[in-house]
C-alpha cells in the first residue's frame, strides 16, 4: 500500500478539518505578513520636491485641458475629469511624502487644499446638473472650463503659499 493511500485512510474526517482550518490560518498569517510589507514613500526634501514637481506639472496639464477642452468632442468633459482626478492622485501623492510633524503641524494647511479640490470636484457635478436641466452642452462647458480655470489658479496659489508653511522639500 502506497504512503499516500495509508495516509488518506489514517486520517478521519476530524483530523482533515483540523488540518484544513491549520492550512487556512497559516495562509492568513503569510497574506497578513505581506500586507505589512507595503512600500511607504520617502519623506526627505529630495522625494518632497520631486513629488512637489510633479503636482505642479499636473496641474499645468490640467489647465491646458481646460483652455483645450472646447475642441474635444462633448466640450472635453471626460478629458478635464481625468486630469482632475490626476491633479488629485499627485496631490496625494505629494502628501504622503511629508514627515509625520509636517502633517502634524500643517493639518489645517492641508484640510484646506484638501476642501478646495472637494469644491473644484463639485464643479463637474455642477456641469451635469446643468445639461440634465436643459442648459446647452457649448454653454455648460464653457462655464466648467471658466470655473475650472479660476478655481485651480486659486488652489495652486494656496498650494504654494502652504508650502512655505510646510517647509516641504527643504
Amino acid at each position: 500500500m502506497s504512503t499516500m493511500k495509508f495516509l488518506s485512510i489514517k486520517l478521519t474526517l476530524p483530523c482533515r478539518l483540523g488540518l484544513l482550518v491549520s492550512l487556512a490560518v497559516l495562509c492568513a498569517c503569510v497574506v497578513s505578513t505581506q500586507a505589512q510589507l507595503t512600500f511607504a514613500p520617502p519623506t526627505n526634501p529630495m522625494a518632497q520636491r520631486n513629488a512637489l514637481n510633479l503636482l505642479l506639472n499636473q496641474v499645468n496639464l490640467f489647465q491646458n485641458a481646460a483652455k483645450s477642452a472646447s475642441s474635444y468632442p462633448g466640450g472635453g468633459y471626460g478629458l478635464l475629469v481625468q486630469q482632475f482626478q490626476t491633479v488629485r492622485d499627485q496631490y496625494n501623492g505629494f502628501k504622503s511624502t511629508l514627515a509625520t510633524q509636517q502633517l502634524a503641524s500643517s493639518a489645517k494647511q492641508l484640510a484646506e487644499l484638501d476642501a478646495g479640490l472637494d469644491i473644484i470636484q463639485q464643479a463637474f457635478t455642477d456641469y451635469q446638473t446643468a445639461v440634465a436641466n436643459g442648459q446647452s452642452g457649448n454653454t455648460a462647458s464653457a462655464n466648467l472650463r471658466k470655473v475650472l480655470k479660476e478655481a485651480i489658479r486659486v488652489w495652486t496659489q494656496k498650494l504654494k503659499q502652504d508650502r512655505r508653511q510646510l517647509r516641504a522639500g527643504w
